[in-house]
């Protein structure tokens, strides 16, 4: 069998959370409005005799998108009509941008390459065709025509359906981050579309046909879809036929693409330069100016924590996935500098930093799972979530504990002390006091005591337990053990 390439670009839509829409002053519900066609004007609806008006805070969004991912803005840009004749596109043209977006020459850092971005430029998006059951007729929503999207377009860099899906995912998380879109693809603020050609080794990396697979949904689904893409067209050339230049979707219910219609090509859409509005000029202080309202990025977020907080990659990501939740965390790991510095407690930081993540990564997330919620749902104050870290730090609490009162804590907010105080959870570390009750049990379970020192190690585990039971699990597990080995051997 002869050994095939793929060679993948991906086309990403994401629609900009402005207030308004691109080029009128209707508000931007994102297409997400219960009724339909209630954010509409003579503007987004094409009406003769409208004039369109740029949104300075759309065009701001993607330039802070150019910036965040590497890319030249442009000191000349300009808009472009796009001609085509859906159902959804009002106007009968839509306007986008052609030869010269707002950014070029990008790229993003993807599983240790640089994946190029071609240019990321704006255009509007469509109205949405509803097709009623039981009828043979189409209803047309124009509450989503007009929305600012952003489009991004990457350089055929991609190698493997993994590649394709962490670009997405990172690209979705940089736009959280920097607050111009949620992205999200099931609610359809994010659009990806993957363009995918195979060529045979020793030949052209661009000489095979490309193919563009529309309609996906989820991550998952851009990997799914270029792996079975790859799959069909290898199964295509080597019958010795042609791949064809077309559209296909991906429909995921078969885990297929499907095809759609031919491709068009540039030419097909006649772009010429909108003449409703003047073409944009910019200089250096106007880019500083979007330069400086750029946050902490993800990655570089991501390595500050690894460094200062002396926590492993694995949980540096969970924690700086989203920035709501890398804030908070920053907010607890103030507080617990400041609890340790100013002498209230006395464990070692290093120790209390990784406690805090484990505790935010598995009980804190369990629990906002459960419940639908995020982070900033959250109850617990950053100055309670480290008191209850340094709780656990110093041994005053076992971990069992520590759960119930974070539990408590995420239901009704609450200060760590009092609960602990409340419920009698304070762990007992006095050795005085464990000493006896170990005496205890030891004369009340001879069997065990015997079975232990013929080298049944599992009996040192039922013993403990009846000290935890005596004890209503208050006792610090580690100094029992140490009391009980020393009194066995």
């Amino acid at each position: 069998m002869a050994k095939y390439t793929p060679v993948i670009g991906m086309e990403i839509h994401v629609e900009l959370k402005t207030e308004s829409k691109m080029f009128c002053d209707s508000k931007n519900g994102m297409g997400l409005e219960k009724e339909p066609n209630v954010n509409i004007c003579p503007v987004c609806t094409g009406q003769p005799g409208t004039l369109p008006v740029p949104n300075r805070q759309a065009i701001e969004f993607v330039q802070l998108a150019g910036l965040a991912l590497n890319c030249n803005l442009a000191l000349t840009s300009k808009f472009d009509r796009k001609n085509y004749f859906y159902p959804d596109l009002p106007k009968g043209y839509q306007i986008s941008q052609y030869d010269q977006p707002f950014c070029e020459n990008g790229h993003l850092e993807v599983l240790g390459r640089n994946i190029g971005i071609t240019r990321i430029h704006l255009e509007e998006d469509t109205g949405k065709l509803v097709h009623p059951k039981g009828v043979d007729y189409t209803l047309v929503d124009f509450n989503r025509a007009g929305v600012p999207l952003m489009e991004l377009v990457t350089e055929p860099d991609i190698e493997t359906g993994e590649e394709a899906r962490v670009f997405c995912q990172k690209l979705q998380q940089i736009c959280r981050y920097i607050g111009i879109s949620d992205a999200d693809m099931e609610r359809g603020n994010m659009r990806c579309e993957v363009n995918l050609s195979l060529y045979k080794e020793g030949e052209e990396k661009l000489s095979g046909t490309k193919v563009e697979v529309k309609n996906i949904n989820s991550f998952k689904f851009v990997e799914k879809a270029i792996a079975y893409e790859i799959e069909r067209q290898t199964e295509v050339l080597e019958r010795g036929e042609k791949v064809v230049q077309e559209t296909r979707g991906w429909d995921s219910n078969k885990n297929a693409t499907v095809s759609q219609r031919a491709k068009e090509s540039a030419h097909d859409y006649r772009y010429f330069p909108e003449p409703d509005i003047p073409p944009f000029r910019f200089d250096a202080a106007y880019v500083d100016s979007i330069r400086k309202k750029l946050p902490e990025l993800p990655d570089q977020k991501a390595s500050r924590f690894e460094k200062e907080y002396s926590l492993s990659k694995d949980d540096v990501a969970v924690l700086t996935s989203e920035r709501e939740l890398a804030s908070y965390f920053e907010d607890v790991m103030s507080e617990l500098g400041d609890k340790i510095q100013s002498g209230e407690f006395s464990c070692p930081i290093d120790k209390a930093s990784k406690l805090a993540a484990n505790y935010a990564i598995t009980e804190l997330r369990k629990h906002m799972i459960v419940n639908g919620h995020d982070i900033r749902d959250v109850k617990i104050t950053p100055e309670n979530y480290a008191e209850l870290i340094c709780f656990v730090a110093e041994g005053k609490i076992n971990s069992s504990a520590a759960q119930a009162v974070l539990l408590e804590m995420y239901q009704a907010g609450g200060d760590p002390s009092q609960i602990i105080s409340e419920k009698g959870l304070l762990q007992v570390s006095d050795e005085g006091e464990l000493e006896k009750i170990v005496d205890d049990v030891l004369s009340k379970n001879e069997k065990s005591v015997a079975d232990f020192k013929a080298g049944k190690e599992n009996a040192l585990k039922f013993m403990m337990g009846q000290v935890m039971a005596a004890t209503k699990g208050s006792a610090n597990p580690q100094i029992v053990m140490e009391i009980i080995r020393r009194k066995l051997t």
